[in-house]
């Protein structure tokens, strides 16, 4: 494959890193403090699972750009640090950010945004935290089937089991064949934008092009997911809050019949003050797919 022309930004970001809790996170600014206004506030976008913080670059190039925008890479993703240990856990994700905000924004309420497992911390953040919160976005976010507790024995054993064999992520010969990869992903990606992705999403090292991501992510979750737990945080929420899908998401191409729709949506319904948004000619990465369909919901509901 030809490397097509990658995606020319029309925000280029500002790369800093902060110890939060520890590890060294990679945090990414679009504009800067001198930009925050009690009607504008800082806005804070986090990713998804196997993703990076420069993922939002599309959106926001199509935002107005007189909004100073953070991203932040999770630990174990993008440039920021692996844990020590062999595991990732979710609270740790929710003191991550609450370190983030205390050092971004320690005096301001924030908007807030999250994609995919971005949007699962996000909902419990601000139902644990709602003085912080401004507005809420929450990108596909759906949360995981409920578990129930004889389930434990076997996830725990399956854990105890993957933690003896070394976990690793496929290396790839150039940034092309990553680009290859993350079409495969999405095939509503662009060649350019996946271009613009590769080396964000990856780093060279011994020869060859890995996945900016920590292996032992692949591990099994030894805690079981507890649907009332969430709930709790997700009807606790005080700021509006905005929910926008792709029309081409199906919540059955992760988990099959195990979560059902009427599920998800009995749980959105706890939410107080709900708006929601469907995208068309998106799927599960609508920030790659219709970057300047959401920026302009998105400056709707932030306005």
């Amino acid at each position: 494959m030809n490397t097509p022309t990658a995606y020319t930004e029309r925000r280029p970001f500002r790369s800093d890193m902060l110890l939060l809790r520890g590890l060294h996170h990679h945090v990414l600014h679009w504009g800067d403090a001198s930009m925050q206004t009690p009607e504008r506030p800082l806005l804070v976008m986090l990713h998804g699972w196997m993703d990076v913080g420069a993922s939002f670059q599309f959106v926001v190039d199509a935002l107005p750009s007189d909004r100073h925008v953070v991203a932040m890479d999770w630990r174990g993703f993008g440039l920021s640090d692996w844990t020590a240990s062999d595991a990732y856990w979710f609270p740790d994700y929710l003191g991550d950010l609450d370190a983030l905000l205390d050092s971004v924004s320690p005096d301001r309420p924030v908007d807030l945004l999250g994609h995919s497992m971005g949007g699962n911390v996000v909902m419990s953040y601000a139902g644990v935290r709602p003085e912080r919160i401004r507005r809420l976005v929450n990108l596909e976010g759906f949360g995981l089937p409920d578990t129930l507790p004889e389930e434990a024995p076997k996830r725990l054993r399956q854990w105890l089991d993957e933690l003896k064999q070394p976990q690793q992520l496929k290396p790839y010969a150039s940034l092309d064949e990553v680009a290859q990869r993350l079409m495969k992903t999405n095939p509503r990606l662009s060649p350019a934008k996946a271009a613009w992705l590769a080396p964000h999403w990856s780093e060279q090292r011994d020869g060859a092009f890995h996945i900016l991501g920590d292996p032992a992510h692949k591990r099994t979750n030894p805690v079981l997911y507890r649907k009332a737990e969430a709930q709790a945080c997700w009807q606790a929420i005080q700021a509006p809050t905005l929910w926008v899908e792709g029309a081409h998401t199906q919540l059955s191409q992760w988990w099959g019949n195990r979560y059902p729709r009427e599920d998800f949506e009995a749980r959105l319904a706890l939410v107080p003050q709900l708006q929601r948004a469907r995208l068309e000619d998106a799927a599960h990465m609508l920030h790659h797919d219709q970057p300047e369909a959401l920026a302009a919901v998105l400056e709707d509901f932030l306005r």
